[in-house]
C-alpha cells in the first residue's frame, strides 16, 4: 500500500492526466484563468533555449509539472525567440519561432502561437497571427483571426527563394517542404496570382486550381482577371494554365482560351508579337502588327511586323529605338505595303507600292562639343497613308499634305570662327506626288570677324576697328520631279548643282550723338557648270534650248548706307479726363537707306544674251535672258540700282495706375510695332516707286497677340494688245486712284479657351469661394475643434471640393483650340474698273477636349473648307480609363473617309495582347451602281 500522502498524490496526478488528454486536442486558446488547466501557458518572451528543450522532455516523459517547477530559471525573461530541433535530427537546421502575444504548448508536441507569430526555417520565413506547430512531425498550420470588429488579420504570409505568399490558409511541411496553401496571393512579374486551391512543392513550383491571374494592382478585387480552371506556377519564369475565360467587372465573358502561356522573366529578352485579326470588304480578312521582337542588347531593339490579306494585300515594317548615354539617341520605322484592290483582270483593278521611312535622331550635348548630328526623316510615299490603318484616326499624319525631312551634321573647328554643315532636305507634296530633294548640300560659314581690330588695343577704339565680316558658302544639288520618275532621273540632265558665296562688309559708327550711321558692301559669287542658250525657230514658231556644259561664274555686288535714330514723344492727358491715365509714350524710328549697284544685265558682264523673235502680230522684237536663270541661285540682277528706301516704325504705350495698389504703376501696350516701308529707284527707266509694305503687331492678352501685314500697290494696270492685264508706268497718285491700292494682306491666330479662360481673379480672402482643397470657413466666430489625424487622412484622400456655400462643386475640364487664317490677294481681273478683284481665303481647324467625369474624356478635331463650305475632315474620340484597362472609340463621321474603330486592351505590356478591336474603314463602304 501507498502512503496516504503519496495516494493523495496519485489520484491529483491522474485528474491531472486525465485533463491534460480530454483538453488536448482543442485547438482554440483557453482563457488565462483555465489555460494553466488544459496545459502550460508561458507568456513568449519567458523560454529560451534551454529550458524550452527542457520542457518537451518533461512532456514527453509525464514530468511537465515537475519540469515547469525545477527546470526554469529565474533569469528566463531575457529571450523572445525560441528554437527547437527535434529528437531524431530529421531537420537540417534548427526551427526559431516567435510570437508577440503568446505560447501554448499541448501534449509535449503542438505548441500554439498567438499574435503576429513568426516561424524561421533556413530562409523560409511563415508570418500569421495563429500559428499552429507540430514539433515532432514538422507540420505548420497557419491562419489569421478576426479583430475586434470582425476583419480577419494576420493572414499567413510565405517567404522562401521562389517569392513572397500570402494566403487565407496554409500548412507547411519543414521535412518535405511542401505546402498546401487557400486563397494565395503572390505576385510574379506585373502580375498576381490569387485564389484558388494551391500546393507548393519542394523545388517552389505551385500547382492551382480555380485560380486568378491579372496585372491589376487591386488584386483583393480586380477589374479584371483570368479565371484559370487549372496551373502550374513556376516562380519568376511562367505560369502554364489550361482552359481559362475572361472576367470583367466580375462579369464572365464568352472569352476563353484552352491554354496559355504567360513569362514571368525580368530579364529583356525576345519574344512572339502577336497579330491583330479582322477584316474589310476590299482586302478581306487579315492579320495585322504581327511578328518577332528582337532584344539584340541593351542599347538597340528591333522588331519585325508584318500584315497579310485574304485577297492579296500584304506589308512588312520594321522598327527599332536605340539610345546610348550620353552619347545619342533615336529610332526609326520601315514600312513596305502593297494594297491589291479589286478583283484581277475587272477594270476596278488596281495594285499599289507604297513605302515609308520615319526617323529620329538626336546627339547628346555632352557628346561632342564640335561636331552634332540630328535627324528627322518622315518620308512616305503619297498612297501610303491612304492604305495603312494606322492613320485614319491620326489627324497631324492624314491631313498632312507637306512632308519634310532633314538630315544635318555641323562640325565647328575649335578655336576658329569657321564651321562646316552638310544636310540632306526633302520635301514632298502628296496632293500631286511632287518630290524636291537637295543632296548633297554643304555649307562653310565664318562667323563675324573684326579684320581690323587691334590685339593689343590703347586708348579708344578707331573708327576702321568697327569694320567687320563674314562668309557663307554653300554648294547645292537638287531636283524638282514627280516620285514615280525620281529613281529614273539622269544625274547630269535632270540635277542642278551649283556653288553660292556671300560676303558682307559693314560697319556702325554713330553721328552727333544721336545718329546711327551703317554703311555695308555686299558681294555675291554664283558658280555654274552649265548653262541654257536659247534661240528662235522660225520653222516651228517656238523657242528652242540648248545646254552646254562647262565653269561659269556669275556675279553681282551693291553698295549701300544707312541712317537710323529714334524720336520719342509723351502725351499726358488734360486734368478734366483723370488721373487713371498717368502718361503716354510715344517711340518714332525712322529710317533711311541708301543702295547702289550697276546693271548687270551688260553686256560688258555678259550674265545675259539676247535673241530675236517673231511675236503673234509678225514683228520682229529682241529678247533679253539671262542663260543662268534657271540656274541653282538664279542669275545677277537685271537694271542700275540707285535706290532709296524709307521706313517708319511707331511703338506706342500708355501707363495707368493700378486697380490693386492706389500707388502702383503698370505699362499697358497699345501698339507693340507699327511698320511701313518704301523705296525708290533713281536709276530705273521705269516703275521706279515700290509697292508699299506695312506691318502690326498688337498684344491683346498676355497669351494673345495680333500680328498682320499689308502690301499697297502703287501702279495702274491697263490691257495689252492680247486683252492681258499688265502693269504700266502709271502711279496711282498721279491717275487719281490714291496713294496705293491693298493688293495683299492676312493674318492667322491661335488660341486655347478652357475652364480658367473665363474665371476672375479673387484674392484668397475670408467669404470667397475656397481654392481646390479647401474647406469651406465657418460663420461663426468659435474657433473649430482640431482635426484628428483620421480627418486628415479623408481630406488628403477626398477629391471633393466644396464652394462656399457648402455643395460640392462641379467642373468638366475642358479646352478649345482653334486655328484660324484669313489672306486677300488679288483675284479675277475687273476689265470695267481697270483693277483686279479681291479674293479672300480662309483656313480654319479646331480641336479641343472634355472629361466628362474623372476616367471618361472625348476628344475632336477638325478642319473646314471654306470653298466647300463644309467640314473637310473630323475625329473624334471617346477615352476610358479604366484602372488597369483602356477603352477607346475613334470614329471619322464625315468625309470620303469615314470609319470607325472600337477598341480596348489590358494597360500592361505582359498582356498587351488580350485586346478586342472592332472597326470599319472607307474601304467597307459599298459603291452601288
Amino acid at each position: 500500500m501507498l502512503p496516504k500522502n503519496k495516494t493523495l498524490i496519485s489520484i491529483i496526478a491522474s485528474v491531472c492526466t486525465l485533463l491534460i488528454v480530454s483538453l488536448s486536442a482543442q485547438p482554440k486558446r483557453a482563457e488565462a484563468s483555465a489555460s494553466f488547466n488544459a496545459g502550460i501557458l508561458f507568456p513568449a518572451d519567458s523560454l529560451d533555449n534551454d529550458s524550452l528543450t527542457a520542457l518537451i522532455d518533461s512532456f514527453s516523459t509525464g514530468n511537465a509539472g515537475k519540469a515547469s517547477s525545477d527546470t526554469l530559471p529565474n533569469d528566463s525573461l531575457k529571450t523572445d525567440t525560441a528554437s527547437v530541433k527535434s529528437k531524431k535530427n530529421v531537420l537540417d537546421d534548427v526551427v526559431k519561432y516567435k510570437a508577440q502575444d503568446s505560447i501554448v504548448f499541448m501534449n509535449g508536441n503542438i505548441a500554439y502561437m498567438y499574435g503576429n507569430g513568426v516561424v524561421n526555417y533556413l530562409d523560409i520565413e511563415l508570418d500569421a497571427d495563429e500559428i499552429r506547430m507540430n514539433l515532432d512531425s514538422s507540420l505548420v498550420n497557419a491562419i489569421g483571426r478576426p479583430d475586434t470588429s470582425g476583419e480577419i488579420v494576420g493572414n499567413p504570409v510565405f517567404k522562401d527563394k521562389s517569392g513572397t505568399y500570402e494566403s487565407k490558409t496554409m500548412k507547411y511541411n519543414f521535412k518535405s517542404q511542401k505546402g498546401y496553401i487557400t486563397n494565395i496571393i503572390t505576385q510574379q512579374g506585373e502580375g498576381y496570382f490569387t485564389g484558388g486551391q494551391t500546393k507548393k512543392m519542394k523545388d517552389g513550383d505551385l500547382f492551382a486550381l480555380n485560380g486568378k491571374y491579372t496585372t491589376c494592382d487591386n488584386h483583393d478585387h480586380p477589374h479584371f482577371y483570368l479565371q484559370l480552371t487549372k496551373a502550374k506556377i513556376r516562380p519568376k519564369k511562367n505560369i502554364i494554365s489550361g482552359p481559362a475565360y475572361m472576367v470583367l467587372a466580375d462579369v464572365p465573358l464568352p472569352l476563353a482560351i484552352p491554354f496559355g502561356f504567360f513569362p514571368m522573366t525580368k530579364k529583356y529578352s525576345s519574344g512572339i508579337i502577336m497579330p491583330t485579326f479582322g477584316d474589310e470588304m476590299n482586302r478581306g480578312f487579315y492579320l495585322r502588327d504581327g511578328g518577332y521582337y528582337f532584344a539584340i542588347s541593351d542599347y538597340i531593339d528591333l522588331a519585325l511586323t508584318g500584315e497579310i490579306y485574304t485577297k492579296g494585300s500584304w506589308g512588312l515594317g520594321a522598327q527599332s529605338n536605340y539610345v546610348k548615354r550620353y552619347k545619342y539617341s533615336g529610332s526609326f520605322n520601315i514600312g513596305y505595303l502593297v494594297t491589291i484592290l479589286g478583283d484581277k483582270g475587272m477594270p476596278d483593278y488596281s495594285k499599289q507600292k507604297n513605302f515609308r521611312l520615319t526617323w529620329n535622331h538626336s546627339q547628346d550635348a555632352k557628346a561632342n562639343p564640335n561636331m552634332s548630328f540630328s535627324a528627322s526623316v518622315n518620308f512616305t510615299t503619297s498612297g501610303y497613308d491612304r492604305n495603312n490603318l494606322n492613320s485614319y484616326y491620326n489627324p497631324t499624319t492624314f491631313t498632312e499634305n507637306t512632308k519634310s525631312s532633314t538630315v544635318n551634321m555641323t562640325y565647328n573647328f575649335p578655336n576658329t570662327p569657321f564651321s562646316i554643315s552638310a544636310t540632306t532636305n526633302i520635301t514632298q507634296r502628296s496632293n500631286d506626288s511632287t518630290l524636291a530633294v537637295s543632296f548633297p548640300d554643304f555649307t562653310l560659314n565664318m562667323s563675324r570677324v573684326y579684320p581690323f581690330k587691334r590685339k593689343n588695343p590703347v586708348g579708344k577704339e578707331r573708327w576702321y576697328e568697327k569694320i567687320s565680316m563674314n562668309y557663307t558658302g554653300i554648294f547645292r544639288n537638287s531636283i524638282e520631279t514627280k516620285q514615280n520618275l525620281f529613281l529614273k532621273s539622269n544625274l547630269i540632265k535632270d540635277w542642278r548643282n551649283g556653288m553660292q558665296h556671300d560676303i558682307p562688309i559693314s560697319a556702325t559708327f554713330n553721328l552727333f550723338k544721336y545718329l546711327n550711321l551703317s554703311p555695308s558692301f555686299k558681294f555675291t559669287d554664283r558658280m555654274y557648270t552649265n548653262k541654257i542658250l536659247r534661240e528662235w525657230d522660225p520653222a516651228k514658231s517656238t523657242e528652242v534650248m540648248d545646254t552646254t556644259y562647262g565653269f561659269y561664274n556669275v556675279y553681282n555686288y551693291s553698295l549701300s548706307v544707312s541712317a537710323q535714330t529714334k524720336l520719342y514723344g509723351f502725351y499726358q492727358p488734360l486734368p478734366f479726363m483723370g488721373d487713371k491715365i498717368q502718361t503716354i509714350r510715344h517711340v518714332f524710328t525712322p529710317s533711311v537707306s541708301f543702295t547702289a549697284a550697276p546693271d548687270f544685265s551688260d553686256p560688258r558682264f555678259g550674265f545675259y544674251d539676247t535673241y530675236t523673235k517673231i511675236n503673234s502680230q509678225g514683228i520682229r522684237e529682241d529678247v533679253l535672258y539671262s542663260p543662268f536663270q534657271q540656274g541653282m541661285f538664279s542669275t545677277a540682277p537685271q537694271g542700275k540700282q540707285g535706290l532709296v528706301s524709307f521706313s517708319v516704325a511707331n511703338n506706342l504705350e500708355m501707363k495707368v495706375k493700378s486697380d490693386r495698389d492706389t500707388t502702383g504703376i503698370r505699362k499697358i501696350s497699345l501698339i507693340e510695332n507699327l511698320t511701313a516701308s518704301m523705296s525708290y529707284n533713281m536709276a530705273a527707266d521705269s516703275m521706279k516707286w515700290s509697292n508699299i509694305n506695312t506691318s502690326i503687331l498688337i498684344k491683346l492678352t498676355k497669351d494673345f497677340n495680333l500680328q498682320m501685314s499689308a502690301t499697297f500697290d502703287t501702279y495702274t494696270y491697263q490691257l495689252n494688245s492680247a486683252g492681258q492685264p499688265v502693269r504700266v508706268n502709271i502711279p496711282r497718285w498721279k491717275a487719281g486712284k490714291g496713294l496705293g491700292r491693298l493688293s495683299s494682306t492676312g493674318t492667322s491666330f491661335s488660341y486655347t479657351l478652357n475652364n480658367n479662360t473665363f474665371k476672375r481673379k479673387k484674392d484668397n480672402k475670408k467669404g470667397e469661394i475656397p481654392q481646390a482643397g479647401e474647406k469651406p470657413m465657418s460663420t461663426d466666430n468659435q474657433d473649430s475643434s482640431p482635426t484628428t489625424g483620421a480627418d486628415q487622412n479623408e481630406e488628403q484622400n477626398s477629391e471633393e471640393q466644396f464652394g462656399a456655400d457648402g455643395y460640392m462643386k462641379w467642373e468638366v475640364p475642358w479646352s478649345l483650340s482653334i486655328n484660324y487664317s484669313i489672306n486677300y490677294g488679288y483675284g479675277t481681273f475687273n476689265k470695267q474698273k481697270m483693277e483686279y478683284n479681291g479674293k479672300i481665303t480662309q483656313n480654319l481647324s479646331f480641336s479641343g477636349n472634355v472629361d466628362l467625369t474623372k476616367n471618361w474624356s472625348f476628344n475632336f478635331s477638325a478642319s473646314y473648307d471654306f470653298n466647300l463650305k463644309k467640314i473637310a475632315y473630323m475625329n473624334c474620340s471617346i477615352r476610358r480609363n479604366l484602372h488597369c484597362w483602356s477603352m477607346s472609340a475613334d470614329f471619322i463621321p464625315v468625309g470620303p473617309y469615314k470609319s470607325y474603330n472600337f477598341h480596348i486592351s489590358v494597360n500592361s505590356s505582359l498582356l498587351s495582347d488580350l485586346k478586342y478591336d472592332k472597326h470599319g474603314s472607307a474601304y467597307d463602304r459599298l459603291k452601288w451602281y
